[in-house]
């Protein structure tokens, strides 16, 4: 039998014992509705700023691997991990050895393109074969052009070296001899849903909190919105930059990014008023007008300190109960807990 069910017996349970010996009079006893104790709390629309938080991992701005363009042995690294480079600043210098063995092999074409040539202007040899020793002499020049440019590899950016995987002596292969990050500043990657992209504006200004610091809060900005949005997450892609003067922030570390949308009105309940349903995720409420009490699911929004605010379920400017939810079901009847009289300070 449910509460509801017992209150409307014990509603219209009516015992009269009646004595009959000499001339006393009938005496009835009746025995009383006994009705749940609520406490409820009138609750209101606010305006709750629209606040949502979002996990990501610290990237540099910028990164640049520093390769050779073809195999050769490394001659000399100029720098270590943790060291800081400027744009321009020569980091490795390979060996020379292939540019000697280019410089003969040019040295030779050229010789053979001028005897060609001496040889067609006397009516010896024939024009295709002056023009391919051409072809084969520019080809040549060209590779050892490229060859010594990149005998000295510079940094294309001012940051720090973050990996080093070769030492002086090796041959190049298919790592990076060298990683340069640019850390000033840094950035966060978030993906956010396709529902607030008409909110999200280049400039705007978020809060970013890393672990490793606690509640301390650093100035983000946006700084680039993806344009295309992803149809198995429908969520897109934001860069968001954060100073980085001091260099406390470093690549890899777990950040909190909190984004404000603005404010929207939405009724705020305190937290002893919402229930959750056993055995589902369904939160409930309920409300009171009237001497009766009406079951409300509702859809939570953020958490304010000890109050939530909610999405949907609850109107403005109601009663909700915050005190005696477990003898309760949808539309009994309750009683109100009396209000403890106002203390008087006056002084006599």
């Amino acid at each position: 039998m449910t509460f509801k069910s017992q209150f409307l017996s014990l509603a219209t349970l009516s015992i009269a014992l009646t004595a009959c010996s000499g001339n006393e009079e009938n005496k009835e006893v009746v025995v009383e509705e006994v009705l749940p104790v609520v406490k409820i709390e009138k609750v209101y629309a606010e305006e709750v700023p629209q606040i949502v938080s979002y996990t990501a991992t610290i990237e540099p701005f910028k990164s640049n691997n520093i390769t050779a363009n073809t195999s050769n042995r490394i001659k000399d690294i100029k720098v270590d991990v943790g060291q800081n480079v400027v744009a321009g600043q020569t980091l490795v210098v390979l060996d020379d050895v292939n540019v000697e063995q280019l410089e003969v092999r040019v040295a030779n074409q050229q010789r053979n393109y001028e005897r060609a040539v001496e040889l067609f202007e006397i009516g010896g040899g024939t024009q295709q074969s002056v023009e391919q020793l051409k072809t084969e002499l520019d080809a040549s020049k060209r590779s050892l052009k490229n060859l010594k440019e990149n005998m000295e590899l510079v940094s294309p950016i001012t940051g720090v070296i973050t990996a080093r995987n070769y030492e002086n002596g090796d041959m190049t292969g298919s790592l990076p001899i060298l990683t340069v990050e640019d850390m000033r500043p840094v950035k966060v990657i978030v993906n956010v849903s396709e529902n607030e992209f008409p909110k999200i504006k280049k400039g705007m200004k978020v809060e970013v909190k890393l672990d490793t610091y606690g509640e301390e809060v650093f100035a983000g900005t946006v700084y680039l919105i993806h344009p295309t949005i992803d149809a198995a997450t429908r969520t897109f892609k934001v860069e968001i930059t954060v100073p980085n003067a001091d260099g406390r922030i470093h690549s890899g570390m777990f950040a909190r990014v909190n984004i404000n949308y603005g404010t929207s009105s939405h009724v705020v309940v305190p937290d002893l008023a919402v229930v959750k349903q056993t055995g589902s995720g369904v939160r409930y409420v309920y409300t009171y007008k009237d001497g009766v009490v009406t079951y409300c699911p509702v859809e939570l929004g953020q958490r304010l300190g000890n109050r939530y605010e909610l999405l949907s379920g609850v109107e403005n400017n109601v009663d909700v109960v915050v005190s005696g939810q477990t003898r309760l079901s949808d539309g009994i009847k309750v009683k109100l807990a009396e209000t403890e009289p106002a203390k008087n300070d006056s002084i006599n």
